[in-house]
């Protein structure tokens, strides 16, 4: 019925065609996920080439080879992450620890607060100044964990 709409072609070659449609698309929109649903196609085109083996079984195939090709491209991706060039892209928190600050509010009793670039965050730590030069050690919430520089480090 489907290959009669397609002029009579083989069932294997409208798969291979689907393929390598779909495979095409991945490379012009990647997005890693057309590439499984073109290996499926693949899959399908070798068994109805393999196999004498009617529409409806042939899409049946299909969506069996679709849902194993993904989730086998998924346990791929996750045994191997892509590292980006910023690990901590999208971790503010973590991009926050080491980095210098000033105190602009005395932190005493172990509260005060410290400018990061042009704003200001609540600290904890030990007691210290106004405009005494802090280095943060950890970040819970919205709320800086600081401890002072080293001398050297404070030019």
């Amino acid at each position: 019925m489907i290959s009669d709409l397609f002029g009579g072609l083989h069932p294997t070659v409208l798969w291979a065609a689907l393929a390598i449609v779909l495979a095409i698309t991945e490379m012009l929109l990647p997005g890693v996920f057309l590439i499984w649903l073109a290996v499926a196609a693949a899959l399908t085109a070798g068994l109805a080439m393999l196999l004498p083996i009617g529409e409806a079984f042939q899409l049946l195939a299909f969506a069996v080879f679709s849902a194993l090709s993904v989730s086998g491209g998924r346990l791929w991706y996750l045994a191997r992450p892509i590292e980006g060039d910023d690990p901590l892209l999208n971790d503010r928190a973590a991009r926050m620890i080491g980095r210098k600050v000033v105190v602009v509010e005395a932190i005493s009793h172990g509260e005060g607060r410290v400018r990061v670039d042009d704003g200001s965050w609540q600290a904890t730590g030990p007691d210290a100044a106004v405009g005494e030069h802090m280095v943060v050690t950890d970040v819970t919430g919205a709320v800086l964990s600081v401890a002072p520089l080293p001398r050297e480090q404070t030019a």
